[in-house]
């Protein structure tokens, strides 16, 4: 169950990420909207991650948090900021998702 936690933790550090780039975009009434969903999306993400390490290794727990914060913020940018999906940056992305694979297999819980 804490597997399942600490994945959706690292959704919502990818949430906190896609609402900062969302506050660069906007103005007025639409740019606090969003800063508050970067402060639910951080407090959601931190606590869930402190669960989440209540019975996992920190070593591993954290290493897999921004693992996939990071694939997830990266995708979030190519998909919604026009960023570039060039060859390099997908493969880096791809051995990322493979070292976080990697540690949840080398993993004792």
């Amino acid at each position: 169950m804490n597997w399942i936690i600490l994945i959706v933790a690292g959704f919502f550090e990818s949430g906190f990420a896609f609402c900062l780039g969302k506050m660069k975009e906007t103005s007025g009434t639409e740019y606090y909207l969003w800063g508050a969903g970067f402060l639910v999306s951080l407090a959601l993400s931190m606590i869930l991650l402190a669960k989440a390490v209540q019975t996992l290794p920190i070593g591993t727990a954290y290493p897999v948090w921004t693992g996939i914060g990071a694939v997830g913020t990266v995708l979030l940018g190519i998909l919604f900021f026009h960023e570039p999906a060039s060859f390099l940056r997908l493969f880096f992305i791809t051995t990322l998702i493979a070292s976080i694979i990697g540690l949840k297999l080398v993993s004792s819980h």
